[in-house]
C-alpha cells in the first residue's frame, strides 16, 4: 500500500497561511481585531532568554543554516570524537570522597560494576586524605574509566600520589589512560573557593605534558559562573576568557600552543532547559575551536567537556522533582555532545540524610538516570542527533555569538584577571541573577514544587538545611519563606493560616481560589477553604477560623456587587488584613474601610507580598 504524500492530502499550508491563523487566535485571545496586531503577529509568541536571544514559535526551511562538518572535524560543533563507541555513548560519572580510602575504593568498584564509567574523586579537604589516594584507586582499570581529581590546593600532592600509582600500572597503550588533575585556580578565584594558584597549575601542567598518559592538568570550570547566576552565554564567555588566560600563562612558561591546548578541559552546567543545554555544549566547542584556530592550532581545538547537572536548579522543597530536572539536564548534555556527564543526587541541595533515605539510594537514582537514557532510550547510538534542527542550529549560532561578545568585553577590560579584579564579571552576572530572581519572584518563571504547586504537607526542614548556601539557587527566595513557616510550625504546632472567602458559585470563584491557595502555599501559608459563602455567612466563617488575614476570591463582576459588603463583614469579625484576588481596578469604586488592604495578582512580586503576610501572621 503506497504511503500518502503531501500531494495526496492537499497542499502544505504556506507560512503566510500559518501567520494568518496565528493572528486569528491571538486576536480572539486578546479580544481585539486582527488588524490591531503587528504585521508579524508571531513575534508576540516569541520569548527571550537571559542572554537576550529570541526563541521563535516556529522554525522553517527559511532558518536553515549550512551543514556543519562531521564529528571530529573543526570546528567540532557536532562533537570531538569521530569514532566514539556508539554502544557506550558518553561516560557516566559519579563523585566519590570520604575519610577512608579503602571504603571509597569499595564504593568506586561497586559503582563501576553497576554502570558508572568515569570517576570524579575528591581528595584532601574535598575527600580522601592525600596519603590514601592509592588505596582509593586500587584495582581501577585506568584505560577504561577516565579519572578526574578534585584536590583543591593539594592538587600537586594528589598528582604525585597518582603518578606513583600509574608508574606501576602496566598497559600496552598508555595514551588510552585519561586523567584530569582538576586544577581550577582562575574559576575558583571567582567563586572564592580554595584552589591551587595559577603558577602551581602551570607547573602541574608541565609535569602532565611530560607524562606518557593523556593527562590534562587544568579544568576551566564554567559551573562557578553558573552557580553565581550567570546566563549560558556568560558562562561560556567567561570560561573561554579564563581559558585564554591559561593559554597565555602556559605558553609564557615555555609550552608550545599544542601542549598548552592539550592541558585544558571544560566543565559546564546542564539545566532542565534541554534545548539551551544542547546548544550550550555545541556552542562551547565552536568557541574554543575558534580560539585554537586563531592561535594557529585549529586541529587541537577539541577540548574535552564535562557536564554536571546544575546545582542552581536543584530545590530543597519537593526535592523528588529534582529527579525530573536532572533527567532533562542529562538528556541535554548527552545530546549536546558532552564527553562525561555527572548527575547530582536529587537531594544534593539538602544535608546528607535529611530525607531519611540512604546515600546509596540517591546515588543509584542519579546513576540510573543516565543508564536509562543510554541503555533504554539509546541516546548514545547517534552522534549529535539534533544536527540539522532549524531551532537547535539557530540557537547554537546565536549563543556562540553572544558568548564571544561577552568574552571580547572581558578581553577589552584587560583579560580575565583584570576583569575579575575590576568587578566586571561579578557585575554582569549579578545583573542576570537579579533578572532571574525577579522572574521567579513574579512567577513568570516556574519552579515546580516551590513557587508553583507547592506541597505544604512536607516535613519541616532541619536547622542545618535552612542555612543559606553560596549557590544562587533559583527557588531560594521562596524556600526562605517556607523556612519561616517551618519555624512557626515548630513553635506553634500549626502553619500560618489565611481564610479564603469565595464569592458566588464555584464556576465563578474556582480559578481564583485555586490561584490564591497555590500562591499562599508557596510562602508557607495554609489556606482555610470553607466553600462558597453567602454574604451573611462570611462573618461567622471568619470568627470560626480565628485568622487575621482573609482573601476574597471571585469574578470581577461579583466583586463590583459584593466586595464592599464582604470587607465590612470581615472587619466586623476581627480580620485585620483583607486582600482581594485580582486586579485593583476590579474594586476601583470602593473607598475607606470597604477598600481591601491589598491585591493578589498573577504577576505580583510574590516574594515581597508573601513576606509581608508572614510578618502579619507572626512568622
Amino acid at each position: 500500500m503506497p504511503i500518502a504524500s503531501d500531494a495526496d492530502s492537499g497542499p502544505v499550508p504556506e507560512y503566510a497561511a500559518w501567520r494568518k491563523g496565528v493572528a486569528g487566535v491571538l486576536a480572539k485571545a486578546r479580544r481585539v481585531d486582527a488588524s490591531e496586531l503587528p504585521d508579524e503577529p508571531e513575534t508576540l509568541l516569541a520569548v527571550s532568554t537571559y542572554d537576550g536571544l529570541t526563541v521563535n514559535p516556529l522554525y522553517t526551511l527559511r532558518d536553515e543554516l549550512p551543514e556543519q562538518p562531521l564529528p571530529g572535524g573543526f570546528p567540532f560543533v557536532r562533537g570531538g570524537d569521530a569514532t566514539r563507541d556508539v554502544h557506550r555513548g558518553w561516560f557516566v560519572s559519579q563523585r566519590f570522597g570520604g575519610p577512608d580510602g579503602k571504603a571509597v575504593n569499595e564504593d568506586i568498584l561497586a559503582a563501576l560494576e553497576n554502570g558508572v564509567s568515569a570517576i570524579w574523586l575528591g581528595v584532601a579537604e574535598r575527600g580522601v586524605p592525600v596519603a590514601e589516594l592509592p588505596a582509593a584507586v586500587k584495582g581501577l582499570l585506568f584505560e577504561l574509566a577516565p579519572l578526574t581529581l578534585d584536590a583543591g590546593p593539594a592538587a600537586p600532592e594528589a598528582a604525585a600520589q597518582l603518578f606513583s600509582v600509574l608508574d606501576g600500572y602496566t598497559v600496552p597503550d598508555r595514551t588510552g589512560i585519561r586523567v584530569s588533575l582538576g586544577a581550577t585556580p582562575l574559576t575558583s578565584l571567582f567563586a572564592g573557593s580554595s584552589a591551587l594558584d595559577l603558577d602551581g597549575a602551570v607547573a602541574l601542567a608541565q609535569q602532565a605534558v611530560a607524562r606518557p598518559e593523556t593527562i590534562r592538568a587544568i579544568t576551566v570550570c564554567g559551573v562557578a559562573f553558573h552557580n553565581a547566576g550567570a546566563s549560558d552565554a556568560q558562562e561560556l564567555g567567561a570560561a573561554v576568557a579564563a581559558g585564554l588566560e591559561y593559554l597565555r600563562s602556559l605558553t609564557g612558561a615555555g609550552a608550545d600552543i599544542a601542549d598548552a591546548l592539550g592541558q585544558l578541559e571544560f566543565r559546564f552546567a546542564a539545566t532542565d532547559d534541554q534545548f539551551e543545554t544542547i546548544a550550550k555544549f555545541r556552542a562551547a566547542r565552536r568557541l574554543w575551536s575558534r580560539v585554537a584556530q586563531v592561535c594557529g592550532a585549529a586541529e587541537f581545538g577539541n577540548a574535552p567537556q564535562q557536564a554536571i547537572t546544575s546545582p542552581a536548579m536543584m530545590t530543597q522543597r519537593d526535592p523528588w522533582v529534582n529527579m525530573l530536572r536532572t533527567t532533562l539536564a542529562a538528556f541535554g548534555a548527552g545530546v549536546g555532545g558532552a564527553d562525561i556527564v555527572t548527575v547530582l543526587p536529587f537531594d544534593d541541595a539538602l544535608p546528607a540524610g535529611e530525607l531519611g533515605v540512604s546515600k546509596g539510594f540517591t546515588e543509584r537514582m542519579a546513576r540510573n538516570t543516565q543508564l536509562l537514557l543510554l541503555e533504554e532510550s539509546h541516546l548514545g547510538h547517534v552522534q549529535d542527533p539534533s544536527a540539522g534542527s532549524w531551532f537547535v542550529e539557530s540557537l547554537t549560532d546565536a549563543l556562540a555569538a553572544k558568548a564571544w561578545e561577552f568574552m571580547q568585553e572581558i578581553e577589552a577590560a584587560g583579560g580575565y584577571l583584570e576583569a575579575l579584579q575590576a568587578g566586571l564579571l561579578a557585575e554582569r552576572i549579578a545583573e542576570t541573577r537579579a533578572k532571574r530572581d525577579s522572574d521567579v519572584a513574579h512567577r513568570k518563571t516556574a519552579v515546580t514544587g516551590v513557587n508553583e504547586f507547592p506541597n505544604l504537607g512536607e516535613e519541616p526542614l532541619s536547622d542545618a538545611a535552612r542555612v543559606p548556601a553560596p549557590i544562587a539557587r533559583y527557588g531560594a527566595a521562596f524556600e526562605a519563606l517556607r523556612n519561616r513557616s517551618d519555624v512557626f510550625l515548630n513553635a506553634n504546632g500549626a502553619r500560618p493560616k489565611a481564610l479564603l472567602v469565595p464569592l458566588g458559585p464555584v464556576s465563578e470563584n474556582n480559578i481564583r481560589v485555586t490561584f490564591t491557595a497555590n500562591l499562599l502555599a508557596s510562602g508557607g501559608i495554609e489556606s482555610i477553604h470553607p466553600g462558597a459563602l453567602a454574604l451573611d455567612a462570611i462573618g461567622a466563617a471568619a470568627t470560626e477560623s480565628g485568622v487575621s488575614v482573609a482573601v476574597l476570591c471571585g469574578a470581577d463582576k461579583r466583586y463590583g456587587a459584593e466586595a464592599g459588603a464582604a470587607v465590612d463583614a470581615l472587619r466586623a469579625a476581627g480580620v485585620t488584613t483583607v486582600l482581594l484576588a485580582g486586579p485593583e481596578k476590579a474594586v476601583a469604586d470602593l473607598t475607606g474601610a470597604q477598600r481591601p488592604d491589598g491585591f493578589l495578582a498573577a504577576r505580583m512580586d510574590a516574594v515581597t507580598g508573601l513576606s509581608g503576610l508572614l510578618e502579619k501572621l507572626g512568622a
